[in-house]
C-alpha cells in the first residue's frame, strides 16, 4: 500500500512560480514510476508530466514543456514539479500519482494505481 500526500499549492499571480511536492509512505516504494496531473471541475484529468524510476527519464505535456520541471527525491520518497511562468489555464487541482509499471502510458490515468488527495493552485491576471 502507498499513500500520497500533495502540498505547495497556492495563489500566484500569471507569469508567477510554485513548487509542489508530494511525498510518498508506505511499503515497497522501490521502483515507483510517478507522475502530476491536474483537474478542473467539470473535466478530467488531465497529464502534466511523468518521472520514471529511479528518476532518469521525464516525459511533459505540450502545454507545460519548457515552463515546468519535474524531480524527485528517492531517498527521501519525494517528488516535485517546478512550476515557472504560470498562465491562467494552470489553475486546477493537481494530483501526484504512481504505479509500479516499468512501462505504461505516460497520460492514461487508468495507468496509475496511487493517488493523493490533490493540491489546489489558483493563477490571477
Amino acid at each position: 500500500q502507498v499513500q500520497l500526500q500533495e502540498s505547495g499549492g497556492g495563489s500566484v499571480q500569471a507569469g508567477g512560480s510554485l513548487r509542489l511536492s508530494c511525498v510518498a509512505s508506505g511499503n515497497s516504494l522501490g521502483s515507483l514510476s510517478m507522475a502530476w496531473f491536474r483537474q478542473v471541475p467539470g473535466k478530467g484529468r488531465e497529464f502534466v508530466a511523468a518521472i520514471g524510476w529511479p528518476g532518469y527519464t521525464a516525459r511533459y505535456a505540450d502545454p507545460v514543456k519548457g515552463r515546468f520541471s519535474i524531480s524527485r527525491d528517492v531517498p527521501q520518497d519525494m517528488l516535485f514539479l517546478q512550476m515557472d511562468n504560470l498562465k491562467l489555464e494552470g489553475a486546477a487541482t493537481y494530483y501526484c500519482t504512481a504505479t509500479r509499471r516499468s512501462s505504461w502510458c505516460w497520460g492514461k490515468p487508468s495507468e496509475y494505481d496511487y493517488w493523493g488527495q490533490g493540491t489546489q493552485v489558483t493563477v490571477s491576471s
